[in-house]
């Protein structure tokens, strides 16, 4: 049974990341009566602009995450983001909190290391091969191994952040100096991957609840440094290759276990399907389900962690996401173009609110729907173009 907000008998979700993702989980939680409260380390967050009420705090300080979560006692504890003090939720889990899926989840998939070593060393998923290193000295070492080209990534980050390409000997300084510097947290450990080459990389959305394991249509994407550029939904895949990313993503969220949204991203290859990582929680590619299912990522995450039923998921439109992106720093800015981008057919806009941006920031999405993919992701390559994120500075000299 469900109250309402603010009453004695309201069912709270707290959020502890509240960027653009948080703020969809938020909006399909007050749909369902939720109390929610978002949780951020900057005010003004995405999330708490709708949130019932929100805190500002570092939750890599597990003291101060303490604090927050024993003064709200939320009945549910989402977390949205890496940056977490992840021991201090498995000691709230054992004290009887919520943490959605898991603490041992949320602790495993923040870092790349754990979630690596259980797909490959465990479960025994086929996956490119990999080193760790802790110093330049050791990084040098690790790709001598791996050879080149090869992928180097923070242990710990999000959206691809601090990821990049090194081609050669000569790229490994600056690849380190950009890992060290973009991941979140405070580890100086990365992870050297083997470039595989691959035909396409999607997103399988995967689903665990109370009445069975779901999968959604696979998503393509389209990544440019490491972060994610365009998402189309359904990714055009063979019965095999399906087949075979069904069965790895059921494989390694059922290790994982708990109920909700896991965004599983897969290498399809002319070899077969590789596994690359998860995240407990719904996938910024996913955005585009916003447009194309009867469902979205973010209402089937809310339904699943309630306890609610989930049945089939049904695609109600082929569609196509673009994420538009700042070329400013500024804490005074204005987002042009939307008129003009909404001149596209079948296309729909998603501000994102942030109060200040930043270069590469993600500031808006762009969705679209179209009889066919293409279509959809013409249009919506085509809304985003029309947008720029200018600082007021530059509006008023203009």
């Amino acid at each position: 049974m469900f109250g309402a907000p603010n009453q004695n008998y309201a069912k709270t979700m707290m959020l502890l990341g509240a960027g653009e993702l948080g703020k969809e989980v938020v909006i399909e939680a007050q749909r369902l009566g939720i109390e929610t409260i978002a949780v951020d380390r900057y005010e003004g967050a995405p999330a708490m602009q709708v949130a019932h009420r929100f805190h500002v705090t570092d939750m890599l300080d597990g003291e101060k995450l303490r604090t927050v979560i024993e003064q709200e006692k939320p009945d549910l504890i989402v977390p949205e983001i890496e940056a977490i003090a992840t021991a201090t939720l498995l000691e709230l889990e054992q004290e009887g909190y919520n943490i959605i899926p898991t603490a041992y989840a949320t602790q495993l998939t923040m870092d790349r290391e754990g979630i690596r070593r259980l797909a490959s060393e465990k479960l025994e998923l086929p996956t490119a091969k990999y080193e760790f290193a802790n110093s330049l000295g050791e990084l040098k070492e690790a790709v001598a191994t791996i050879g080149t080209p090869c992928v180097i990534k923070p242990i710990m980050s999000s959206s691809g952040k601090g990821q990049s390409l090194c081609r050669t000997e000569a790229d490994i300084e600056s690849s380190w100096q950009e890992a060290i510097n973009s991941g979140r947290g405070n580890s100086t450990r990365v992870i050297v991957e083997e470039f595989i080459h691959f035909d396409s990389e999607i997103t399988l959305l995967t689903v665990r609840s109370s009445t069975g394991t779901f999968y959604c249509p696979p998503i393509g994407h389209l990544q440019q440094d490491g972060d994610y550029i365009q998402s189309w939904q359904p990714h055009p895949m063979s019965e095999e290759h399906i087949k075979q990313a069904e069965a790895i993503a059921k494989k390694v969220t059922d290790e994982i276990g708990g109920y909700g949204v896991f965004g599983v991203e897969l290498f399809i290859t002319s070899d077969g399907v590789y596994f690359s990582e998860v995240s407990p929680r719904p996938h910024d590619t996913g955005m585009v389900t916003l447009v194309t299912q009867d469902l979205s990522e973010f209402a089937l995450h809310v339904r699943a962690i309630l306890g609610f039923p989930v049945e089939d998921v049904q695609l109600v439109s082929a569609g196509s996401s673009y994420a538009v992106k700042s070329s400013v720093e500024s804490s005074d800015y204005q987002i042009t173009g939307v008129e003009n981008a909404l001149k596209v057919p079948h296309t729909q806009l998603r501000l994102f609110g942030k109060p200040s941006a930043k270069l590469g920031r993600r500031m808006a999405v762009v969705l679209s729907k179209g009889d066919r993919i293409e279509n959809a992701c013409d249009q919506a390559k085509d809304a985003a173009s029309r947008m720029d994120v200018v600082s007021r500075e530059y509006v008023n000299q203009n």
